[in-house]
């Protein structure tokens, strides 16, 4: 099984992750903002996720955490 967290607090909604992901199921959500006013990253199916990590390689500041079984 496959988790991918975000720490949505710390997000500055740069859009790294987005770009890295090679399944394309990270995205900002526009529908909130966080304590800094900024989008934060989020998965959009978790269920797609094949648990690379790309994305928490690339987070500047160390906000996804990706655990696999």
């Amino acid at each position: 099984m496959k988790k991918v967290t975000f720490k949505i607090d710390l997000c500055k909604g740069c859009g790294l992750c987005v770009s890295a992901c090679p399944k394309k199921i990270i995205s900002l959500d526009t529908t909130i903002l966080n304590k800094k006013g900024y989008h934060p990253a989020t998965i959009t199916d978790d269920t797609k996720c094949i648990a690379c990590a790309f994305c928490a390689t690339v987070c500047p500041d160390v906000v996804i955490k990706v655990e696999k079984d």
